[in-house]
Formats: structure tokens, C-alpha cells, sequence
């Protein structure tokens, strides 16, 4: 473990749920086995759905020259470093969801993938090995939701075999995505090099299931109290989710940002990894305004571990308040 790694799980806080709009205490967690959270996962309640955060890891490399899109790399590393982190790296973490509720097991997104644990020493790839840990059975999910079909989002579909990771779970997918990524004319049209990659990626990943993937649409529901909506920018088809029971509610933002410490604190830079980055800003800044006002619970992929936070508008932008860890869940 790298000592950014080290700090970050130092810095990681408890995912507690809120009610969106209303500012009420946030619900104790529900204890876990053993009486107590795991540094690989942490239970929460929204309403009636319990949520398990389950890290794949976090993957920690020089930052580089052209991390952040419009602003330099002395401007970026000066940002890392006013939040105590070392300016000369960058430490991005993954975390994917599990969801119970009516009695089924639903997870979101899959992380790297269990052949990225070897590849990267076991900095990342750790979500199946976490997911165990926590008490799941892998042929025991019934569903996989897919935010978009970047690699850290899709890998963990597979296992090392190339076989299906979740044998019985039905995947979902978001339609607009799968019509890009499975479009043969816009992988022929794609740029040299990362995008002929990930199109490469997503077909190796899909063929892999035989390509067999439920479609959903946006602004509806993927499985009950869970719905899609539309936050493109990042890849065509990116979506984020409003997890809803009761009066409580959770936003599960996927990749409308990456770390927050660059891209909620500074909205208007443009990770590398966002194919439109216009958009990208737009969603973001609409997207966080809305979350900041009604004081929803955020849930980041990308937020560190178990990255449960709440938004506060700034002068220039927004500031991720991370919720206080709990070691006695409820």
C-alpha cells in the first residue's frame, strides 16, 4: 500500500444517509457481521434500502502533465497540495455499491476487475475479494447496474477467466451508452489510442456476456426506487442515480466528477477523461447546484472511501463535507 493510499483511508469517513431537502440527522447505520465496519466496506441506510460501499481500491500515479485539460500542472498540483496531499501524485479511488432492497441484491458498477489486482500489485481490483468480505455471494446478486462502460466501471463484470462475475444477476445497462459503444461506425471514427482502447475494452467485456444486457432509459426506474438519470458529458451515455425510500434519498454520481478536491472545488477543469467536457461542466454544475440546495447525500465513485458526502456552495465552486465516520454502526 502506498503511503497516499495509507492517508486517503485515513481521511475516509462514514456513509450515513440524509433526507434530501430537509437537513434532517442522518439514520444510524445497521451493524454489519462481527459487530463492526471493515476498511474494504461500510453499510448505510436510505429509509428501508440498505447501501454497502465496497472499495475496489485506489490506484495512485504521478500526476500527469495533462491531468486537468484547461489549467497547467503547477495550478493542479498547488491544488493537491493546499488539501495536505502530495502535489507530485494523484490517489483516485473506486468504490462500487451494493443495494438490498424487496429482497433483492443489486450492485452498481463492478470496479477494475479481479485481473487488475496482480497487474497493479493490489492497489486496485479488490472490489470481488471486498464484496465477499462483506457477507455477498457473487452468484447470489441479482442485478448489475452499469453507470457508463469506462474500464473501472465495466472490468469487474468478467473474472480473470473472462467468464461472467455475477453468473445469475440480470445487467442493465443505459441505452444511450450501449448505442455508442456498440456502434461499429463510432468505434471506426474513434482516435487512435485511448478511445480505440476502451472500445476495444467494452466489446472484449460484453462479448465476454454474450451480450446480454437489459437497455433502461433515463428519467425512469431502473428497479424500483432506484432511477436513472441522464449525466452526459463524461461519455455519451453517462448516468448518475436517485436511490429513493421513503423520505430519504441518495445521489449516486458516478463520474460526474472525479476527485473532488479538483473537479467539485473547481467545476470549470476538465478531467482528461471527459469526451465532451463542455457538457461534462454543464452536467456537473447543474447537477451540484440541485444536490448543494436541497442538501442531498452524495455517493462518489470517485470520493474517498466510503465517499458519502454532502455539498456546500463556494465562491468559485462547491466543497465535499464528507460524512463522520461511525466504528459502532447501529
Amino acid at each position: 500500500m502506498t503511503e497516499a493510499t495509507r492517508r486517503t483511508l485515513l481521511a475516509s469517513t462514514l456513509a450515513a444517509t440524509a433526507l434530501a431537502g430537509s437537513g434532517a440527522p442522518a439514520r444510524a447505520a445497521e451493524a454489519v457481521p462481527g459487530g463492526a465496519q471493515a476498511p474494504g466496506f461500510y453499510r448505510y441506510r436510505v429509509g428501508d434500502v440498505r447501501v454497502t460501499a465496497v472499495t475496489d481500491g485506489a490506484n495512485t500515479l504521478p500526476l500527469p502533465e495533462r491531468f486537468v485539460l484547461n489549467a497547467d500542472r503547477a495550478a493542479v498540483s498547488a491544488a493537491l497540495t493546499a488539501d495536505f496531499r502530495d502535489g507530485a501524485n494523484l490517489t483516485v479511488p473506486f468504490t462500487p455499491l451494493v443495494i438490498e432492497t424487496g429482497g433483492r441484491r443489486v450492485v452498481i458498477d463492478t470496479g477494475n476487475g479481479e485481473a487488475a489486482f496482480q497487474k497493479s500489485g493490489g492497489a486496485v481490483g479488490q472490489f470481488h475479494a471486498n464484496l465477499k468480505a462483506a457477507g455477498f455471494d457473487r452468484g447470489a446478486i441479482d442485478a448489475v447496474v452499469i453507470s457508463h462502460f469506462h474500464g473501472d466501471h465495466v472490468n469487474g463484470l468478467l473474472n480473470p477467466a473472462g467468464k461472467p462475475a455475477f453468473p445469475n444477476a440480470e445487467i442493465h445497462v443505459p441505452e444511450a451508452e450501449w448505442a455508442y459503444w456498440m456502434d461499429d461506425g463510432a468505434m471506426s471514427r474513434a482516435p487512435a489510442g485511448r478511445m480505440q482502447d476502451q472500445f476495444r475494452n467494452v466489446r472484449r467485456v460484453f462479448d465476454g456476456l454474450d451480450r446480454k444486457v437489459t437497455p433502461y432509459a433515463w428519467e425512469r426506474e431502473v428497479l424500483p426506487g432506484l432511477t436513472a438519470l441522464g449525466t452526459p458529458g463524461h461519455t455519451p451515455g453517462h448516468t448518475s442515480f436517485l436511490l429513493a425510500s421513503g423520505s430519504d434519498s441518495l445521489f449516486v454520481q458516478s463520474d460526474v466528477t472525479n476527485v473532488p478536491v479538483l473537479f467539485a472545488r473547481h467545476p470549470g477543469w476538465h478531467v482528461m477523461y471527459d469526451q465532451d467536457p463542455a457538457m461534462a461542466e454543464a452536467t456537473r454544475r447543474r447537477v451540484y447546484d440541485r444536490i448543494a440546495a436541497e442538501r442531498t447525500l452524495l455517493q462518489g465513485f470517485h470520493y474517498p472511501f466510503p465517499a458519502a458526502a454532502h455539498l456546500e456552495r463556494t465562491a468559485d465552486g462547491y466543497r465535499e463535507v464528507l460524512v463522520p465516520w461511525d466504528p459502532v454502526p447501529r
